[in-house]
């Protein structure tokens, strides 16, 4: 494995079945092309009823077929990680690298401030020196509510991170900590978490109140940079070093040395386009480097705390593997949540994903860059290009100023003006990438294609968690960004169709494909969701009847298929209930997320439509928490999204019943309905079982959670007189 004596600080496992997995997903090929043979040998006359739908559904399932070959990369050559921890400390102890973390926020009303410091203090509090760790708060709303809750941290800081550390407690994060622990409490752990609730008080004091209090302002010389403050959109560069690690006398209560802590509120102006959160985290890169210049960067969402105080040294054992370290530009760790139910009702764990496929990119050159929860080499962010001979000099002096505090805040300060990036390369060649939605994927792709490799660490305890969506149009809204800015890249001179060709692997370049083309599968899955119940509605077939031998293919891929999924949704940790939940949001997801997400793309390429940054809110309604904790799935609003899904719910239901109708009233009854067309019966029936919470929320349910009655109303009309027509004028 290398030389004599060498310890690796890592080891990759290949993953178990992977031969017998490709045989299986070869047989389902073979189905898929049966199904294929079947539409092209027994195309209707064109006298015949059902020609034009018969085409649609060909298309459609020469497109379920295409990209069911790209989800089949990750999935054949998956493998697992493992670190060893103990190696690294016996070589590295005396030289660890600087590490600087970088959280964001941007709206103190939809990512309250009591939040996001409870984020800051699980990450101040890691196992590492803290003379070697720097925590960055990048606050894009420059809200001095914000500012004071990290004031307010900053002494916290000082009892909270000595008490982690003498009890070894997990989460770190206080907030976590305490909803978790309430029995039982030592009269220190009772004196840390009245400290605790004391700050939060005040904090939530001074939110209700829509200001600091004057007291505290005039208090601390940092307010008096809002002096100049207009608006959230026209300000100049806060800068404030509220804990000077470089400081012998920043101590906690017990006298150990505290890390460095940093206030940033880059300059903004209504003549300058901000890049949202890539913009953000460019402005952190600059300003981190002259404050303390940490060789590792970790940046975290505002709401996803450290939940494990070893994963900054994980990160490192790849990093810093003698072997194979070299290579690897990021280790992306899981994104995971605290608040997701035993049965997921909005699928927001992304179960599959981080379970499943991300283990398969790792197979390849490594996995996509997710926005959170990713630990960086600062001289790859910064454009590094990756060459054989490159070798990482984890003992150079990393903090490389001797300035005084308020000189390292103004020299510091241009780092982060509006101005300072024009006619440089940052947001194309530097730092994250420009241009796009999802700033991370494309960055992490950039990334990739210049030579180095990433790595997927999903370690026992998970590393991070955050908070998921709790209702069905924030997940809708979250997954209509996503999926928008990846079909973006895929359309851009970046895409990993043409532009990575030759530079990443085909499998990786599939496997990002898988994400890329989420947008696209809108169309044939909204033509799959209706067209063949229309048709049943009318008596037309357009599958094999029972006696049909070319049944046998469809129902073996059909079969194959959801057993697979069901399987891999079990093996990840799921429910079986979890798992019909997660078909459902698929579907939503599909009929009106990638829709809009389609159109939103086709329009803007035609100059009709910009791109927007939109924050998923992690604060909810009283009443909506009850319910989500019910397990009730969530509507109240008005949304074009909810008028899609509902009005294709009601067409399966209008034709399933009026199926049934004519089957009763006919002499051939019900049985011969099945006998000729049994997977329309079987596909419009099911549409109409998985959208059982959607018809409760239309008719059924009187809280607020339950559909808007014009809403209800509307998509009945729609969904009508889509069947009516449908029935008599074609």
């Amino acid at each position: 494995m290398g030389s004599e004596g060498y310890l690796p600080l890592f080891e990759t496992i290949e993953g178990k079945g992977r031969v017998a997995y490709r045989v299986f997903a070869a047989s389902i090929f073979v189905g898929i092309c049966f199904i294929w043979s079947y539409r092209v040998r027994f195309v209707p006359e064109e006298e015949e009823e059902g020609r034009w739908g018969w085409f649609g559904l060909f298309a459609a399932e020469i497109w379920f077929g295409f990209y069911w070959i790209l989800t089949q990369a990750p999935r054949c050559n998956h493998i697992y990680r493992r670190t060893f921890k103990h190696n690294l400390s016996k070589r590295h102890e005396g030289h660890l690298p600087g590490v600087d973390i970088f959280v964001c926020t941007a709206d103190p009303e939809m990512e309250p401030p009591a939040m996001v410091i409870s984020t800051v203090l699980s990450v101040m509090a890691y196992d590492y020196p803290p003379e070697k760790l720097s925590v960055y708060l990048s606050d894009d709303a420059g809200s001095e509510l914000t500012y004071y809750a990290l004031m307010e941290a900053s002494q916290f800081a000082k009892h909270w991170i000595p008490f982690c550390k003498k009890f070894n407690i997990q989460p770190r994060a206080p907030a976590a900590y305490f909803a978790l622990h309430t029995d039982h409490q030592s009269n220190e752990e009772v004196f840390v978490q009245k400290l605790y609730k004391d700050m939060e008080s005040r904090i939530k004091a001074a939110v209700e109140l829509g200001r600091v209090p004057e007291e505290i302002r005039s208090s601390s010389k940092g307010f008096s940079q809002w002096e100049t403050y207009t608006s959230r959109r026209d300000h100049d560069t806060i800068l404030q070093i509220l804990i000077d690690g470089r400081d012998t006398k920043a101590t906690d209560v017990e006298g150990s040395r505290l890390p460095t802590l940093v206030y940033l509120a880059r300059a903004k102006s209504p003549q300058y386009f901000h890049n949202f959160k890539a913009g953000a985290m460019n402005a952190l890169l600059r300003v981190s480097s002259q404050i303390s210049n940490g060789q590792i960067i970790l940046n975290v969402d505002c709401d996803m705390y450290s939940n494990n105080s070893d994963a900054i040294r994980d990160a490192l054992c790849f990093f810093m593997d003698e072997e194979k370290g070299h290579e690897i530009a990021y280790v992306q760790f899981p994104q995971k949540f605290d608040n997701v139910l035993k049965n997921e009702i909005y699928s927001s764990t992304l179960r599959v994903h981080s379970e499943v496929e991300f283990s398969g990119f790792d197979g390849f050159e490594g996995p996509i860059y997710i926005g959170t929860g990713c630990f960086h080499r600062r001289d790859v962010l910064c454009g590094k290009k990756y060459s054989k001979g490159y070798r990482n000099n984890w003992n150079s002096d990393y903090r490389n100023s001797k300035d005084s505090v308020n000189e390292l805040e103004e020299k510091s300060k241009h780092l982060a003006s509006c101005s300072y990036e024009e006619n440089t390369q940052w947001g194309k060649e530097m730092g994250l990438r420009y241009g796009c939605p999802v700033e991370d994927v494309i960055t992490g792709l950039s990334i990739q294609c210049q030579g180095w490799k990433s790595v997927y660490c999903n370690p026992e305890r998970g590393a991070f968690l955050g908070v998921a969506p709790t209702t069905l149009l924030q997940t809708l809204v979250q997954h209509k960004r996503w999926s928008e800015g990846d079909l973006q890249i895929l359309l851009s001179r970046s895409s990993p169709a043409w532009h990575a060709r030759g530079k990443i692997s085909l499998g990786l370049r599939m496997g990002y494909c898988i994400y890329c083309l989420w947008a696209v599968n809108s169309l044939a899955t909204i033509y799959y969701s209706i067209i063949p119940s229309l048709y049943l509605l009318r008596g037309v077939p357009l599958f094999p009847q029972v006696s049909s031998p070319w049944l046998v293919p469809f129902t073996y891929v059909i079969l194959a298929k959801y057993a697979a999924s069901f399987v891999e949704f079990l093996s990840a940790g799921g429910t079986i209930l979890g798992w019909w939940n997660d078909q459902r949001i698929w579907l939503y997801k599909r009929t009106s997320s990638y829709l809009f997400a389609f159109i939103d793309t086709v329009l803007k390429i035609l100059g009709f439509s910009d791109s927007a940054f939109v924050i998923t809110a992690k604060v909810t309604d009283e009443e909506v928490s009850k319910r989500y904790e019910k397990e009730m799935m969530e509507f109240g609003a008005s949304s074009p999204m909810f008028t899609i899904i509902a009005t294709i719910s009601l067409v399966n239901l209008l034709c399933f019943l009026g199926t049934v109708k004519k089957a009763v009233e006919s002499g051939s009854g019900l049985v011969m309905v099945f006998h000729t067309m049994v997977l329309q019966v079987l596909l419009c029936g099911i549409l109409v079982l998985i959208n059982w919470p959607l018809y409760q929320g239309l008719f059924f349910r009187t809280d607020k959670g339950r559909m808007p009655t014009s809403l209800t109303i509307k998509s009945f009309i729609y969904a009508l007189a889509t069947c009516i027509s449908f029935s008599f004028l074609l």
